[in-house]
């Protein structure tokens, strides 16, 4: 193996983390600091000289794309380790559903080793069928995850009664509860509560069911009180900790995580501190601008040296920008960076659908980074229930959903699906109903009764082809259908992952699609379950809200909307504000070469407001070039630049030609804008969304008004859409 050649790749205060032996240990790994290349080293370190086996580790992370990234790193050093001695190896909710159907007496609570994995959106459908069934008062419920989620902290703190005193809530996380046993399914929290509490069990017992030595924790700073909970039940049992994190890079507060939770474990275990402070990733200039944001830990240390400074941008507007951002991705590919290189952060996602629509109108490959999932595929959200049915068939729900499907299926009402679910097979063909309609009598009975007898049968389905001809999907897909062709795609593609994914682990239906089944519940949003777009594979200009750059890195990054209001957000609090600041450290960090910020003279989002963030300002002015403000408020630039984008949508015509037409567009425009210039200074306007306000200031180009409740208001005159009240 290639222990030797890892060993020479650390520098000392990687190989002073690696080889250290406390009963805990905490790294505080700054951004670029090899923390994946640590953690690798630290389980070859453990196996080859001290000789604990893969078997006895626990890698613990919060991506399966990270727990992945270890492992391949691992069998290209080490390549003799098998898949069975990594099991161990996975995101928190992998690793405790691992130990619940291999390690843990699961049947002390009830469960039996077959039980499956709910969704929190099934968990959700289910709640609010018991609502309905038991007539429950329930307040709120478009926030019903929210307060059962809250619901469960509070009774697992041992305060009962305080969650629903309000109303039913705690009626219903009751009811919930045993539903969810009397099916045989847990959710995402049970799979974490009951590994815990069977873990528990275990202390001090002579002989345990595993020898867990070592637990190795991946961006330990995420961890929520559940997670920490998970390892704490480890260490009772006797293992050593080795926790690699940031704490600067603490911005998931609200699904649990908190900034002081890193120091938690330090005082709850007397771990040993070290850190990695070497940056390998960005040039100085980048990293004098993180330190500015940088909350806790040891400075940042560069190896790189200079490169080119930060490039501070103003722009008028959203479609200006994106204008401008297609000429600089351009000017970029013609100096050899290639598009996957280029990233484009923002903080709320609905600032990507400008950049879409004139990316795509003038050729520039882009991937919006959003979590696309099987359930936002009608077809395969059809297919999952399907499949849920025949893995379960007590769940009714999944039936009823599968027959009253109006584009797909049998398409029959909701009522007559209930009946035909609580009836079973041996009620459809006797049912006086079926007989009312033709086409029902035939579909009915020929697609639940597959359904039902599938148990029977699974042992000839083999493959997707197998599969796909006993249900006769191509009758359900509806071959008329103007989606009939992207859904047979989609749905083979799906069955496909399906058998190889049973293949490898060399299992058979039923239990195969069981354990395949609860993986898509836990890595439901991969895109491996969804087939590959057109042109996938291909370079594209990445774009992504700052929470979803975390962990990635590009050579040219720009992060737009740098405005006070959305970057940082108005928050409640000082906690809210350090997140804010701690998200932007995350983003900055994520450019090697180049980093650009830009900012709005005239925001288009709800509560922006207009000039540039103090969080520009805080970055020392010898770093940045472009500081001072390209304001490009001239009529004929703006008007210039959106004729420009006008010809390439309807033309096909590259932005950088240029037409005669220009003179024209501008003059056509001038005429639609009110004549301000002519009326006295004495003017009442009335706009769309400030209503009515007076003129205090104008010149050739802009204009301001003052609106009662807005205060002052800055427009140019061609675009400014005010309607004159007086003075015509």
């Amino acid at each position: 193996m290639d222990w030797e050649r890892e060993w020479e790749r650390l520098n000392p205060y990687q190989r002073e983390a690696v080889t250290d032996e406390n009963k805990a240990c905490l790294v505080s790994a700054n951004v670029g600091s090899g923390k994946t290349t640590v953690l690798t080293a630290k389980i070859l370190y453990l196996h080859e000289v001290k000789h604990v086996s893969y078997r006895d580790m626990v890698v613990l992370t919060f991506t399966n794309k990270a727990a992945s990234e270890i492992r391949e790193r691992l069998v290209r050093a080490d390549p003799s380790v098998t898949p069975e001695e990594t099991e161990n190896f996975g995101t928190f909710h992998g690793v405790a559903l691992g130990l619940l159907k291999k390690r843990l007496p699961v049947e002390t609570l009830g469960y039996t080793k077959d039980f499956m994995v709910m969704e929190p959106d099934e968990e959700l459908e289910l709640a609010h069928a018991l609502i309905a069934e038991k007539k429950l008062k329930i307040k709120y419920k478009n926030r019903l995850r929210k307060r059962l989620a809250e619901a469960e902290r509070v009774s697992a703190a041992g305060d009962s009664g305080v969650a629903g005193r309000q109303d039913d809530l705690e009626i219903l996380a009751g009811l919930l509860t045993e539903e969810k046993l009397r099916r045989n399914k847990m959710t995402f929290s049970d799979l974490m509560k009951n590994a815990c509490l069977l873990m528990a069990k275990e202390e001090g017992e002579e002989e345990r069911s595993a020898d867990i030595q070592w637990v190795i924790v991946d961006e330990v700073q995420d961890c929520d009180g559940k997670q920490l909970e998970f390892i704490d039940c480890f260490m009772a049992e006797g293992a050593k900790l080795f926790a690699v994190g940031d704490p600067n890079q603490v911005i998931y507060s609200w699904r649990g995580s908190a900034f002081h939770l890193f120091y938690t474990l330090k005082t709850r275990y007397q771990a040993a501190e070290l850190s990695l402070p070497v940056n390998y990733r960005s040039c100085n200039e980048i990293l004098e601008a993180a330190r500015c944001f940088q909350q806790n830990g040891g400075a940042l240390e560069g190896i790189r040296g200079s490169g080119e400074k930060i490039v501070v941008k103003n722009h008028y507007d959203s479609f200006q920008e994106a204008c401008y951002l297609t000429d600089r991705i351009r000017e970029l590919q013609k100096q050899g960076i290639p598009f996957d290189e280029i990233a484009i952060f923002y903080r709320l996602q609905s600032q990507s659908k400008v950049l879409e629509d004139v990316f795509s109108k003038n050729g520039i490959p882009y991937e919006v980074a959003v979590k696309t999932g099987i359930h936002e595929i009608p077809v395969l959200e059809w297919l999952l229930r399907l499949l849920r049915f025949l893995a379960d068939p007590a769940d009714r729900a999944a039936a009823v959903f599968v027959l009253s499907s109006r584009e797909y299926g049998v398409g029959i009402s909701a009522k007559k699906a209930e009946k035909l679910a609580e009836e079973g097979c041996a009620g459809v063909c006797g049912r006086k109903e079926a007989s009312e309609s033709g086409s029902e009598k035939a579909a009915v009975p020929g697609l639940f009764e597959k359904m039902v007898s599938f148990d029977r049968n699974s042992a000839e389905i083999k493959d997707t082809n197998a599969f796909y001809e006993y249900f006769d999907l191509d009758c359900s897909l509806k071959p008329n259908a103007a989606s009939y062709e992207d859904d047979k795609v989609n749905v083979r593609h799906f069955l496909d992952r399906m058998f190889a994914f049973m293949n490898a682990k060399d299992l058979k239906l039923p239990e195969g699609l069981r354990e395949f089944l609860n993986s898509a519940a836990l890595y439901g949003t991969s895109r491996e379950l969804l087939p590959e777009a057109d042109g996938a594979g291909e370079a594209r200009v990445k774009m992504m809200t700052l929470h979803a750059s975390k962990g990635l890195e590009f050579s040219h990054v720009f992060i737009i909307g740098v405005n006070y209001g959305l970057i940082p957000l108005r928050t409640k609090g000082i906690d809210g504000e350090d997140e804010e600041r701690r998200l932007f450290f995350v983003g900055i960090t994520r450019a090697r070469n180049y980093l650009e910020l830009s900012w709005y003279t005239n925001p288009d989002i709800f509560g922006v407001m207009a000039g540039e963030s103090r969080y520009i300002r805080m970055i020392p002015s010898e770093l940045v070039q472009g500081q001072e403000p390209e304001r490009r408020t001239g009529t004929a630039n703006l008007q210039e630049l959106r004729r420009q984008v006008q010809m390439a949508k309807e033309n096909g015509e590259k932005l950088e030609e240029k037409d005669v037409e220009k003179a024209d567009e501008m003059k056509e425009m001038e005429e639609k804008t009110p004549n301000i210039e002519s009326v006295s200074a004495e003017i009442l306007v009335r706009h769309e969304t400030y209503g009515c306000g007076n003129v205090v200031e104008e010149d050739d180009t802009m204009i301001t008004v003052e609106f009662e409740g807005y205060g002052r208001k800055e427009f140019i005159k061609a675009f400014s859409c005010l309607e004159i009240l007086n003075g015509q």
